[in-house]
């Protein structure tokens, strides 16, 4: 049996292994952290896992958020410097936040911080396989991002989006569910309409 639907992903049989990606949008709003929305997925994953399903979370918002903290220009993201920064200071905020939402719900959380070369080098690759699983059989909730704090451009993911379908690949993950305010599928930057092509997530078809 193959997953064909979204209903799909709430079905244990079909889905036993489930990656979830946040983006940071979703997470971090203009006032701060999107605490009742978070709350309302924390609850959804909670549920998941007592269908017996377990879940892995990607999670974007550490620059987001230590920007915030330290008070940097442009979201952190003024250079490879400033986003290195609030990257370390916004990992802390990150990982305490779903930690505690999590725990909320009898869920212990684990945070991962991974590199491009983390899941490029076979046995970097076999360790993080290896963590994740026995996390997993431990009951945990992983929650991944990107080590921003040490990756340069060459070691780089790029997005999150693309770390969330390598973690699923370690993890044999049954399927991937991005999360994200993009209406769709685009074959470019949707932010310039004039030259993005794209499907609605929201299609009947």
């Amino acid at each position: 049996m193959k997953i064909t639907r979204l209903a799909d992903l709430a079905d244990a049989a079909l889905c036993r292994r489930l990656v979830v990606k946040v983006g940071s949008s979703l997470l971090v709003g203009k006032d701060g952290v999107r605490r009742a929305w978070l709350e309302g997925l924390v609850a959804e994953i909670a549920a998941a896992r007592a269908r017996g399903q377990e879940v892995i979370v990607v999670s974007s918002g550490a620059i987001a958020l230590g920007a915030a903290k330290l008070g940097l220009d442009k979201g952190g993201r003024g250079s490879l410097a400033d986003a290195q920064a609030a990257a370390a200071v916004g990992q802390i905020a990150l990982s305490g936040l779903w930690a505690e939402l999590l725990s909320a719900h009898g869920v212990t959380a684990a945070q991962l911080l991974l590199t491009l070369e983390d899941l490029e080098d076979r046995r970097r690759y076999l360790n993080a396989t290896a963590t994740l699983t026995r996390l997993l059989d431990a009951g945990a909730v992983p929650v991944i991002n990107e080590n921003d704090s040490v990756a340069t451009q060459e070691i780089r993911f790029g997005d999150n989006d693309r770390l969330a379908a390598r973690v699923a690949q370690a993890a044999q993950a049954n399927a991937v569910l991005l999360l994200s305010d993009v209406d769709g599928l685009f074959d470019r930057n949707p932010a310039e309409p004039a030259r993005a092509t794209g499907r609605s997530a929201r299609s009947d078809d």
